[in-house]
């Protein structure tokens, strides 16, 4: 698969097929993830693999916007590692970078998936951190179900030209 294929067909599955997904394939999505650019090279990221039924079912108990946990076959939080900070504060935006890596490489293997936001949070930054047991150096960032696709999802366009300025706005 081409790279601009799946920037522009990639879309968010909310409900999955029951169908497992391999250590192999998770893998590869996570090596991508790790490729993500970020500040000063300071990799900050932890990644969370909950792949285990009775933890995916509890999800939406503690995050009203991740029912989709309840059908996905995994989901995977990204975490900053503050312990790793190089870059004041940068570790958000490097993780959000990975996000975005992990969810186009789980595009390109037929993995569909969604972005839950955690961070900026604190409900949901102490939910995940107690209901993980995270330290305190580990801070979770977004949450992405990730599984096969139960349905196709409608692609649309998004493309805007009225919203690209040159020089000033």
């Amino acid at each position: 698969m081409q790279l601009m294929d799946a920037i522009l067909n990639r879309r968010s599955v909310r409900k999955f097929k029951d169908k497992k997904i391999s250590k192999e394939i998770i893998e590869d999505i996570l090596k991508a993830a790790m490729y993500a650019p970020s500040a000063m090279n300071q990799q900050a990221w932890q990644f969370i693999v909950i792949d285990d039924k009775k933890l995916l079912l509890e999800i939406p108990n503690i995050h009203p916007y991740a029912d989709m946990c309840k059908t996905a076959s995994a989901a995977i939080l990204v975490c900053a590692d503050t312990s790793k900070e190089k870059s004041k504060d940068m570790w958000v935006v490097d993780c959000a970078a990975a996000t975005q890596n992990l969810m186009l490489a789980a595009f390109d293997k037929d993995i569909g998936s969604v972005w839950v936001g955690v961070y900026f949070r604190k409900d949901h930054v102490d939910a995940f951190t107690k209901f993980l047991k995270l330290p305190k150096h580990i801070i979770p960032i977004s949450l992405i179900p990730i599984g096969y696709p139960a349905e196709e999802v409608k692609k649309v366009e998004r493309f805007k030209k009225d919203r690209i300025h040159y020089n000033s706005f």
